[in-house]
């Protein structure tokens, strides 16, 4: 069985699918629904008159309503009762009913942590197993699956083992692993460590925190980054590379921006870390981290060697020129 090849896509992205990105994906996961007084809104989403376009060039492909996004709340209130759950579970399935849709992603970001400004209790903990589990037994047969932050607080704020038997499969953020956080410059989302950096912070160790959390390797999914993180007044030392820098690693330009604008271009040079198997922009002064077609690639070749489940990326819209997908479908035999 091929590994899954998955996009993020908002309004934008969904419009902009091409019939070569839909038959190269297994899946899109449409972002995103929230929650409004407990219960499923798609007030965000406009995309439906597109989705029949898609399913024409790929039958096969599978179209999951994605719920939640950073600063999205309403999970913790939401999942504290069994009344609440089932509720829930069931405007999931009526929106998958009218829609046509193949299942549900839950994108809570995070149990157990208000950092988004969310609401948040100790008792998400076993809530979160709690709902996953409604989900699966409302849904049936159809997609359940969850994207979940790369770090070690994530593991343990959750029982990953539990709602992994619940799940299809778990989408890993292996991005922004170093944000606005950080004044540290370096990949935010690298798949190995750049020699030096001991922050543990890479797609490897994400795929182990949770494999040893009790998720199966099939069942893990890694990400991709089709933005970048961009660090300012970074000192020269290693062009930049692990340096502490006088800015966190707030967002920096999209991929289309960054071949526009910044990729060997107006002072910027592109340089390769052969550790870390990622790359990443210096100016003397700035420094930005990205993926691009040959780290994708790696990251396909891992995953398809640690018998992982397959990879996906935020976000469709930031690649107007379609070779990021294009490589990881060439690795991955769905080109």
């Amino acid at each position: 069985m091929k590994p899954l090849l998955i996009a993020y896509a908002g309004n934008k992205g969904i419009r902009m699918m091409t019939r070569e990105d839909a038959r190269r994906l297994s899946h899109i996961n449409l972002a995103f629904g929230v929650l409004e007084d407990g219960l499923l809104s798609l007030k965000h989403l406009n995309i439906w008159d597109e989705l029949p376009r898609i399913r024409g060039w790929n039958p096969e492909i599978k179209c999951v309503l994605s719920v939640g996004g950073w600063g999205a709340g309403g999970f913790s209130q939401m999942a504290k009762t069994s009344g609440g759950r089932r509720a829930f579970a069931i405007s999931c399935q009526k929106a998958m009913d009218a829609h046509g849709l193949d299942g549900i992603d839950i994108d809570w970001e995070y149990p157990c942590s208000s950092s988004a400004g969310i609401d948040a209790s100790p008792d998400d903990k076993e809530n979160f197993t709690r709902l996953m589990h409604e989900l699966r037994a409302a849904l049936g047969g159809r997609i359940v699956s969850i994207a979940a932050g790369a770090g070690g607080d994530y593991v343990r704020n959750t029982q990953m083992d539990l709602v992994s038997e619940a799940c299809d499969y778990i989408q890993l953020m292996t991005y922004d692993m170093r944000a606005g956080d950080t004044h540290q410059a370096g990949h935010h989302t690298g798949l190995y460590a750049s020699m030096g950096d001991e922050s543990g912070m890479t797609v490897q160790r994400a795929a182990a925190l949770f494999h040893q959390a009790g998720v199966p390797k099939h069942k893990l999914v890694i990400g991709g980054a089709f933005y970048s993180r961009r660090w300012e007044g970074v000192p020269k030392t290693r062009k930049g590379l692990l340096q502490q820098s006088e800015s966190t690693g707030n967002y920096g330009p999209d991929y289309d921006t960054l071949l526009m604008d910044y990729i060997d271009k107006n002072g910027w040079t592109r340089y390769w870390d052969q550790d870390a198997q990622a790359p990443f922009l210096f100016n003397g002064r700035s420094f930005i981290s990205y993926d691009d077609q040959q780290s994708l690639t790696q990251k396909c070749r891992y995953l398809k060697d640690e018998g992982l489940g397959g990879i996906m990326y935020w976000e469709h819209s930031s690649d107007s020129t379609h070779t990021l997908l294009a490589a990881m479908a060439g690795e991955l035999g769905r080109g």
